[in-house]
C-alpha cells in the first residue's frame, strides 16, 4: 500500500512539473527537458558502462545549438535520418538472440542516436507550425500515459498471451492492443475537443506512439537487462528513472516528427 501510494504521489508531481513547463513558455518547455535529458544521458551511460564526461558535454552541446536555436529543415532532416538510422539498429539490438557486446563506438552511436537526437527532435514538434503549440506536445503525453495505463490495465485483466516475454514477462498481447486501442479513442477526443485538428492525424500519432513506443519500450527493457538492473536509475520513487518514464514518447518522437514532415510535403 505504501509502495502505491508513493508510486502515485510521485507521478501526481511528475504531471504537475510537466505540464507546468510545457504552458508556462516555450523556456521552460526547453529548460525541463534539457535537465532531462542529462539525467537521462548519465542513466544510460550507467546502464553501458561508459564515462559520464563525455556523454554529458555532447548532451550540452547538441541540446544548446540544435534545440534552443532554429535549425533548417536540411539541418533537422539530416538529424532525423541519423536518429531513424539508430532506432532501426536498437530494433535489430532488441531482437537479436546472441548477446551483443558493445563496443565503446557503439555505445556512443546508441547514445547520440537513442537518447539525445530523439529529445531534440522531440522538442521540434511544437514548433511544427512555427510557433510554440503547447497543446500539441502536451497531447502526445497524453497519449503515451493513456497507452500506458490501459496496457496495464487490460494486461492485467485480461492478458493471457506474453508479447515479449524474455525481455519484458509482464508485458501482454492483449495489453499491448488495449493500451493502443485506446490511446486511439483518446486521440479522436483530442482532435475534436482539445486540439481542433483532423481526426486522421492524431489517430495517425496514436497508433505511432502505441507501437514505436512500446518498442521503445522493450529496448530499453534489453539495455537494463544486459546491464542486470531492474530501473535506470532512482529519480523518481516508485517508478525508476527519467529515461524509464521517458523511454516510449523519446523512441516514439522522431517517427511523430516525421509523420509531420510528410505532412507538410503533401499539404
Amino acid at each position: 500500500m505504501r509502495e502505491t501510494l508513493t508510486r502515485l504521489l510521485s507521478g501526481i508531481v511528475y504531471i504537475l512539473l510537466l505540464a507546468a513547463a510545457i504552458f508556462y513558455s516555450p523556456e521552460s518547455f526547453l529548460l525541463l527537458f534539457g535537465i532531462f535529458l542529462l539525467i537521462a544521458v548519465v542513466e544510460f551511460s550507467n546502464l553501458v558502462q561508459l564515462p559520464k564526461l563525455i556523454p554529458i558535454a555532447i548532451a550540452i552541446a547538441g541540446y544548446f545549438l540544435f534545440a534552443f536555436f532554429p535549425s533548417t529543415s536540411y539541418t533537422l532532416h539530416l538529424l532525423l535520418l541519423a536518429t531513424l538510422f539508430v532506432s532501426a539498429r536498437c530494433v535489430a539490438f532488441l531482437f537479436s538472440d546472441a548477446r551483443p557486446r558493445l563496443d565503446v563506438l557503439s555505445k556512443y552511436v546508441y547514445l547520440i542516436g537513442y537518447i539525445i537526437l530523439p529529445f531534440i527532435l522531440l522538442t521540434k514538434i511544437p514548433f511544427q507550425e512555427g510557433f510554440y503549440d503547447q497543446k500539441v506536445i502536451f497531447s502526445i503525453f497524453m497519449l503515451i500515459w493513456i497507452n500506458d495505463t490501459f496496457a496495464f490495465i487490460v494486461g492485467k485483466t485480461m492478458g493471457q498471451n506474453k508479447l515479449y516475454e524474455k525481455i519484458s514477462p509482464k508485458k501482454t498481447i492483449e495489453g499491448f492492443i488495449g493500451g493502443v486501442g485506446f490511446a486511439v479513442l483518446a486521440s479522436a477526443v483530442i482532435s475534436r475537443y482539445y486540439i481542433f485538428q483532423d481526426l486522421y492525424v492524431w489517430v495517425t500519432i496514436a497508433f505511432i506512439i502505441g507501437v514505436i513506443g512500446t518498442i521503445g519500450d522493450l529496448v530499453e527493457s534489453k539495455f537494463k537487462r544486459l546491464a542486470g538492473v531492474k530501473d535506470s536509475g532512482n529519480i523518481m520513487p516508485g517508478h525508476g528513472g527519467i529515461l524509464d518514464r521517458l523511454d516510449s514518447v523519446i523512441f516514439a518522437a522522431p517517427f511523430v516528427f516525421l509523420f509531420y514532415q510528410i505532412l507538410y510535403y503533401v499539404s
